[in-house]
């Protein structure tokens, strides 16, 4: 077995592990990249409708020509990738197990980055009763399918699920000359950013049905139809409401999953409810310099924050490695004092938090992101401590496509240290 020793290895080589790892040689570590692809980029090199780049580069771009920025630069960056190549261990001593066509490689890494991205859900998550067709498939594949293998998926296409590749979908099948006859969205309200509504939906007439969902596969050995149903409050099928609508094919578009089995196998603990992984402020886990960014940690709607974070997370990736062997700048050497670990936790109409804990006195500016249970049309942020208040933010309406971001100071946390007070972030409802 091959021994490789490098101060950072980044497993995953899609936005958030060529922005980690660009980071992490930028502040004077040896780097390397582990992708199983045959080419960095990841998912968004399938992606090639525009709207990437817009907030991180000022410019809006295809998914190609932003993940082609990146390429380029660790090209020119003194980077080792090893495309092709399969971690399939993760100790905690961070040692990183391997396989490509060269046999079996074993990474000594002084710090890791997990930036292994997600997957989608299937039909298996949610158990749509029915038969088990072909014709059944999830967006992505789609979109793959289409835009990568110059496939097409079918001709009357019914779309289960408004999240954002759904939508993004039934604009490209549309252009692309098939019929796709609605999306269904079994929440009151969409899934999907407001943009791609407008853009993918609106702007071609096709309909959008809320609190309604699939309740029956039809067709045998090919997909025939669906039925859908509305539903009450209580995601209750409204029986009376039931109908078939002939398709030959069903694209799901019910969610995302961070692919975190290497994670679990590193001992690193998880979130339950976004089954990412637990971490501080400066995304490192629960098992010493392994640190996590991307959509393996929590889903991102928007490519340009999964590269800030995943900046942060190379670079507290490096300062941990440099930490370790004495090799960090004068500059960047702190005196040892006594920290305390918070927790951080979601309060009202919050549906979770990253980081899920602080480390105080805070060494600079924590950003706290976080997403809403349900839409709110007018709400203030209120993180507090105890009874203190660390933020209290200016009302607006929150939706739970949207991700918010709040910084916490470290002048606002100066005092955490001594109370020991557990961390909420709430959004609360304002009157009026």
């Amino acid at each position: 077995m091959k021994q490789l020793n490098y101060d950072v290895v980044v497993i995953g080589g899609g936005p958030a592990g060529m922005a980690a790892a660009l980071k992490a040689k930028d502040k004077g570590a040896t780097v390397a990249i582990i992708e199983r692809n045959d080419e960095l980029g990841g998912i968004l090199n399938q992606c090639i409708h525009s709207g990437f780049g817009l907030s991180y580069f000022k410019q809006e771009l295809t998914g190609p020509e932003y993940a082609e920025l990146f390429i380029n630069q660790v090209a020119a960056a003194d980077i080792d990738v090893f495309l092709k190549t399969m971690v399939i261990d993760l100790s905690p001593a961070r040692q990183v197990k391997a396989m490509n066509d060269e046999g079996m490689l074993l990474f000594n890494a002084g710090a890791i980055v997990l930036a292994m991205g997600c997957r989608e859900r299937t039909r298996g998550a949610i158990k749509i009763p029915g038969s088990r067709p072909a014709g059944v498939l999830t967006a992505g594949l789609a979109q793959r399918y289409v835009n990568i293998e110059n496939r097409k998926p079918g001709e009357r296409i019914v779309i289960l699920g408004s999240g954002d590749i759904g939508l993004i979908m039934a604009r490209r099948l549309t252009l692309e000359g098939m019929q796709v006859l609605g999306v269904y969205e079994l929440m009151p309200y969409a899934n999907g950013l407001y943009r791609n509504i407008k853009n993918c939906l609106d702007d071609f007439e096709i309909p959008l049905h809320l609190s309604t969902t699939v309740t029956k596969i039809i067709g045998h050995p090919h997909l025939k139809a669906i039925e859908v149903a509305k539903v009450d409050e209580n995601f209750n099928v409204i029986e009376a409401t039931r109908e078939v609508i002939p398709c030959d094919t069903l694209l799901l578009s019910i969610g995302l999953i961070p692919e975190n089995e290497l994670s679990q196998k590193s001992g690193v603990s998880l979130n339950p409810r976004t089954n990412g992984p637990l971490v501080n402020e400066d995304l490192e886990t629960d098992q010493p310099g392994i640190f996590a960014c991307g959509n393996v940690l929590h889903v991102h709607d928007l490519v340009d924050n999964v590269t800030l974070e995943a900046e942060q997370a190379g670079a507290a990736a490096a300062a941990y490695v440099l930490k370790q062997t004495n090799r960090q700048s004068t500059n960047e050497a702190r005196p040892v004092e006594a920290r305390t670990t918070l927790s951080l936790s979601p309060g009202e109409n919050v549906s979770y938090t990253v980081p899920a804990k602080l480390t105080v006195p805070l060494q600079h500016a924590a950003r706290i992101l976080f997403r809403v249970n349900k839409p709110l049309d007018q709400a203030e942020v209120v993180i507090q401590a105890g009874t203190k208040i660390l933020y209290q933010g200016k009302p607006h309406a929150f939706k739970p496509s949207v991700m918010e971001m709040v910084a916490l100071n470290p002048e606002e946390m100066i005092h955490l240290s001594y109370t020991k007070q557990p961390i909420t972030v709430a959004v609360q409802a304002v009157n009026g």
